[in-house]
């Protein structure tokens, strides 16, 4: 919504305290994500180096966080509210536990063996879909073992990636 006289002449405050704080949030894991990408070499546009789509979409994220912050000194919108913690430790710890259980790890003693794709595709769905307050287990189940499958037909066949699909059972 567009602002009236009177807002107008109240000048320059934050009128939408999530669009900002969102806004903040984009430019700082853009500038974060250019810094990381900063000894890769972009190459040029005839032939694209490994530095090239770090960097752009880096760019492109905090551009559209600027945009989005100075968004929020012009139209009015919803106050900054708590955050659900649920979800964002269950979807970042499901990404982990995903890094983790494809490949294997070793932290002291503890020992946990590659348990490849059609493990890790399955675990990382689950968990993370505890995070919803809807979540049905019957379609989590039937979502993950479509997105397991579809993950590696893509990934190991159709790319040719190396990725274990299961080395505990079937040695590939």
């Amino acid at each position: 919504m567009s602002l009236n006289p009177i807002e107008r002449a109240q000048g320059l405050r934050i009128r939408s305290q999530q669009d900002m704080a969102a806004g903040l949030f984009m430019v700082a894991l853009g500038v974060f994500a250019f810094l990381l990408s900063g000894d890769l070499p972009l190459g040029s546009l005839r032939q694209i180096g490994p530095g090239m789509l770090p960097k752009s979409f880096a760019v492109i994220c905090a551009v559209l966080g600027l945009m989005l912050s100075l968004a929020s000194l012009r139209f009015n919108g919803e106050k900054l509210t708590g955050w659900a913690w649920r979800g964002v430790f269950l979807v970042l710890g499901g990404a982990c536990l995903f890094g983790l259980a494809i490949r294997g790890f070793d932290i002291g003693p503890i020992h946990v063996p590659q348990l490849g794709l059609l493990v890790a595709g399955p675990l990382v769905i689950l968990v993370s879909g505890l995070a919803a307050d809807d979540m049905k287990w019957k379609e989590l189940i039937i979502f993950a073992i479509a997105m397991t499958t579809a993950c590696a037909l893509l990934f190991k066949y159709a790319l040719s990636l190396p990725i274990p699909l299961a080395p505990w059972l079937l040695g590939i």
